[in-house]
């Protein structure tokens, strides 16, 4: 694909989006220093990536805590559609510059209209990511996009083709794709030192899914909480404070992949990634009562178990816990198990010489990935976690949620990401949005 430029822009900002150069996985060592780009000293304001942050709570500002120290970038403005949000984030950001420069915004179209916004950390709620990130990408802003990255199938397609088209970097949040540990599991499936890979292993919770609503609650003024942009490109509900305060999660016009997202978008896509698969996905999908399986097309099969408590807590399937989001690679001459502990179980013991020279760090730890996002912004190169990437790892738990939600097998065809000889569920492949959100 072709290089896109911005336009309006002058100085390191042009250079930067000169460089980018989309389409092409970059071939990336699974050991990733700590720093990267002789970045030690702080880079001179002309010099800094400017960043901006949309819908922050919990998650977003644990991502932003591990963003700001970085030298060579400024974070310059928070958007949120509730208050408390935006004053919390701006007290954070104004406390660590020593400055009370942090703008507010509570419409993210004013804030995409900044000239001098050069990237966007997206955390808002599940119905917003999608539609979010193609607006800051026709904005021409770089986008780290917390998952899951879309609600649907067809929404995956569309962001994916919006972000190429408009050459602006783009990294999903699945973080543990810049994480020590997984690396290494991926290093050794990769290595051949497992034999032929034959099973993969990945968990989440089991897909459910209400459509009852909340009682209608009195709303309040939208400078406090503006409801109509809370909804965005979800249809009309009557507003109720829970929604806000995070029980949006569960309902159906809100959320996505009926809860399989929260963790199939970083365990099958550690899975894709061990399997050499992030061009492609599996091309069938059946459900039972303990999880879903799924085969590739050079025959490797992914298991998907349901869990109903955090992995930690209990221990079906993996030789040792491993803590949240736990992975196992089998291949025909040994296993690798790794999980959020940051420990790698494999087999034979023999292949522990090969696990040397990283640092173990949480799953949830996304200060190599926002650095990477970073790195790619100012080098043009593909990122850890890209469009593509997300696209292919994020339609394969969805296609698996569907298996599960129609009680049937499903097969789709990876060049078209369409089902076979399936009406019925392509149908679920689009959800409609409300006006003014489109893509």
């Amino acid at each position: 694909m072709e290089c896109h430029e911005k336009t309006g822009r002058l100085g390191r900002r042009d250079f930067i989006t000169r460089s980018l150069v989309a389409g092409g996985a970059v071939a990336l060592p699974w050991f990733v220093p700590s720093r990267a780009l002789g970045n030690a000293e702080v880079a001179a304001p002309s010099e800094r990536i400017t960043l901006a942050g949309i819908g922050i709570g919990p998650r977003g500002k644990a991502v932003l805590e591990g963003v700001l120290p970085e030298p060579d970038m400024q974070f310059v403005a928070i958007c949120d559609v509730r208050n408390d949000r935006r004053e919390s984030v701006k007290a954070l950001a104004d406390a660590h510059y020593g400055s009370a420069d942090c703008a507010m915004y509570r419409d993210l179209r004013e804030l995409l209209a900044r000239e001098d916004l050069d990237a966007v950390l997206i955390a808002t709620g599940d119905r917003w990511h999608a539609v979010g990130s193609a607006m800051a990408a026709k904005a021409g802003k770089h986008v780290y996009s917390e998952k899951p990255c879309a609600l649907t199938i067809g929404q995956c397609q569309e962001l994916a083709d919006c972000v190429r088209r408009h050459g602006v970097v783009y990294q999903a949040g699945t973080q543990r794709r810049s994480v020590p540990n997984f690396l290494a599991a991926v290093h050794l499936a990769h290595s051949g030192k497992l034999g032929k890979l034959h099973t993969l292993h990945a968990s989440s919770y089991r897909p459910s899914v209400t459509h009852d609503w909340l009682p209608a609650e009195p709303e309040p003024h939208r400078d406090v909480v503006d409801w109509d942009l809370w909804l965005g490109p979800a249809p009309w509900r009557p507003y109720n404070q829970a929604y806000v305060n995070g029980g949006w999660r569960g309902h159906y016009d809100f959320d996505s992949g009926a809860r399989l997202l929260d963790w199939g978008a970083h365990t099958v896509d550690l899975c894709q990634w061990a399997n050499q698969a992030d061009d492609t996905l599996p091309l069938d999908y059946e459900a039972s009562a303990d999880g879903i399986t799924m085969h590739y097309a050079n025959g490797v099969k992914l298991i998907l178990e349901f869990l109903n408590e955090p992995f930690g807590n209990r221990d079906p399937l993996y030789g040792t816990s491993r803590g949240t989001c736990p992975v196992r690679y089998e291949g025909d001459e040994g296993w690798v198990e790794t999980g959020d502990s940051g420990e790698i179980a494999v087999h034979p013991e023999s292949l522990r010489s090969e696990l040397t020279g990283f640092r173990v760090m949480a799953g949830t730890d996304s200060t190599r990935h926002t650095r990477n996002f970073l790195d790619c912004i100012k080098s043009g190169q593909s990122p850890n976690a890209s469009v593509d990437i997300m696209r292919r790892s994020h339609i394969a738990c969805y296609a698996a949620a569907l298996s599960c939600q129609l009680g049937r097998k499903l097969t789709i065809d990876p060049a078209t990401e369409t089902f076979v000889n399936d009406s019925e569920a392509n149908n679920f492949r689009f959800r409609p949005l409300r006006e003014p959100w489109r893509f």
